[in-house]
């Protein structure tokens, strides 16, 4: 496997996926968002984020008034999709971890669309790593430490690009400034995708 970038203790792995894993992995996570349509949650204080997401997995992550959580139904109440075989795949491949996520989060980045600053913080053990797959058009990822307000790096992701967050980098801050819409011709009408692979329950 390639050696990562490593910038502030996030391990960067440009280029991971080829072209053609790429549009593979776009197919499984269409099959995905027709079994758990993607919303546009909202903020405890009621503000409407600009992303849209949906889950596959044991639980899915969900933000609404009653604030973040995990939860293992969808909001009409179906079971969320499993997790595609070639995502599982590409866990096992960075992680090198026979355990297997229990969430694959899934984000839509469209034009203007960005991701504020936060720490991944809603799992019960934070010893394992979270994966994050970056589909589509170019995002500005931003990287802090484990307070708000330090010192941040930013690095732009490209489609297949995949990032491991684990050790000092597991609570740290990060979010996506911006993307360049109409950066990649990965998806026919613009935007990013954003994978993000969790284990929630330590057992």
């Amino acid at each position: 496997m390639q050696t990562p970038i490593m910038i502030r203790g996030f391990a960067v792995f440009k280029g991971f996926l080829d072209a053609a894993a790429q549009a593979a992995l776009v197919e499984d996570l269409r099959t995905v968002a027709r079994a758990a349509p993607m919303r546009a949650p909202v903020t405890r204080g009621g503000k409407r984020m600009s992303v849209r997401m949906t889950s596959a997995g044991r639980v899915g992550w969900v933000s609404d008034r009653r604030g973040y959580r995990y939860e293992l139904l969808q909001p009409g109440g179906e079971a969320w999709p499993a997790i595609p075989d070639r995502i599982l795949r590409l866990w096992r491949d960075v992680t090198g971890l026979a355990r297997p996520p229990d969430c694959c989060l899934v984000n839509y980045y469209g034009e203007g669309a960005r991701m504020g600053l936060h720490q991944d913080r809603d799992e019960g053990d934070f010893s394992w790593p979270v994966v994050s797959v970056s589909l589509g058009d170019d995002g500005l990822f931003r990287m802090g430490g484990p307070a708000r307000g330090g010192k941040t790096e930013s690095l732009w992701l490209n489609s297949g690009d995949v990032v491991v967050m684990q050790g000092d980098a597991r609570l740290a801050f990060h979010g996506v400034d911006r993307i360049r819409f109409g950066a990649s011709r990965l998806l026919p009408d613009g935007g990013r995708i954003n994978v993000t692979l969790r284990v929630v329950s330590p057992d």
